[in-house]
């Protein structure tokens, strides 16, 4: 099986990447750096991460990595990011084709591919508005209800887990001076999160709480020296949560920062509905933090009390928090069952068993 698998990178991430990769490096310095940094791993199937020869993986919207691998490659300089892609399809002859960027890369997409690809697959666990997947064999996905939308878009729709990256047993066996951490995004589009975050970041005052976060473009002008004389009030986070706020965090850093956390504290964006089990609930389990995460259905394996806590609403929330801080040499039995657990039901290896077995369905 010719493997190839594209992903695509936010702004953030990639801002983070222009600083560990000057500009100037060959495609496969670029690539390499990226892969050692582990950003979605949980996403990459074994022969990727393995650097297995009939494996390839690309970052579709990296201007600067694709542009350096179309000038190495004979491409015109004027090849769009597009063109590059599906240069680099018909470069490694590939037979099966895993998108991790759909939206970028829809069904017009997939209807130029060339002729050796066999099959199409494609991950999304989000709603996308009028996005056109019905091109792709398949929509992988772990949110059933999100499936389901799919399903009734026409599509065919799979459910499928991320997997734990090896890399992260190395994190986390020392001591863990961060209290509670928080990574992730901080907008008006996340107001259910948004109050957790408000609530749990006064308890600064008694513990030490840490929140990296990727604010939005307007949050960033709202709190700056100027912004602060314009009418942007709606976008400024409350001064217990600006207080405290730190740069967003990637791959490596991520890890390293789970691993000196006692709680990662996780919350659904408002889009979600009931199901629950993104990315920074593999990331923390898999790091050994104990997770705190809000009620919902959550995939096999996660379970309140077990290998987890959940919480309801923001009073709740606090009450867990306060508990596992004042009772952390009991409560770390969780994270590590969780650690335990979590490793073997979502490991790399039944990830990829999982994706051939449905691969083999189309």
């Amino acid at each position: 099986m010719r493997l190839f698998q594209n992903c695509g990178l936010t702004p953030s991430y990639i801002a983070h990447l222009d600083k560990r990769v000057p500009s100037g490096v060959t495609f496969d310095e670029r690539h390499r750096s990226f892969l050692d940094d582990r950003f979605g791993a949980l996403h990459f199937l074994k022969p990727v991460m393995e650097k297995d020869a009939t494996s390839f993986l690309a970052c579709g919207n990296d201007e600067m990595m694709q542009r350096s691998w179309a000038r190495e490659n004979g491409l015109p300089a004027k090849s769009s990011l597009e063109e590059i892609l599906l240069a680099q399809i018909e470069h490694h002859r590939t037979e099966i084709l895993y998108n991790l960027d759909p939206v970028r890369f829809p069904s017009s997409f997939v209807r130029t591919l060339p002729g050796c690809v066999r099959k199409t697959l494609c991950w999304r666990a989000a709603p996308s508005g009028q996005a056109d997947f019905t091109a792709y064999g398949a929509v992988l996905g772990n949110f059933p209800s999100i499936l389901d939308l799919w399903r009734k878009k026409g599509c065919r729709a799979e459910w499928f887990a991320p997997a734990i990256d090896p890399e992260m047993n190395a994190y986390g066996h020392g001591e863990r001076p961060i209290d509670v951490l928080f990574v992730g995004g901080y907008s008006r589009h996340h107001s259910a999160r948004a109050k957790i975050l408000e609530r749990v970041a006064s308890l600064a005052k008694e513990w030490h709480v840490v929140y990296c976060l990727d604010a939005s473009r307007l949050t960033r002008i709202a709190e700056s020296f100027a912004g602060c004389l314009l009418p942007l009030q709606k976008y400024r986070r409350p001064q217990a949560v600006s207080k405290i706020a730190r740069s967003p965090v990637f791959g490596r850093q991520l890890y390293e920062l789970i691993g000196k956390s006692k709680i990662v504290l996780n919350g659904a964006i408002d889009m979600a509905g009931p199901d629950r089990g993104n990315m920074r609930c593999f990331e923390a389990i898999g790091c050994g933090a104990l997770l705190v995460s809000d009620e919902g259905n959550y995939p096999e394996g996660l379970r309140n009390e077990e290998t987890m806590l959940t919480y309801s609403n923001s009073e709740s929330c606090v009450r867990q928090i306060e508990r596992c801080v004042n009772d952390w040499t009991n409560v770390q039995g969780i994270a590590g069952d969780g650690r335990r657990l979590i490793d073997e039901i979502y490991s790399k290896e039944r990830q990829w068993l999982a994706f051939q077995a449905i691969v083999a369905r189309l």
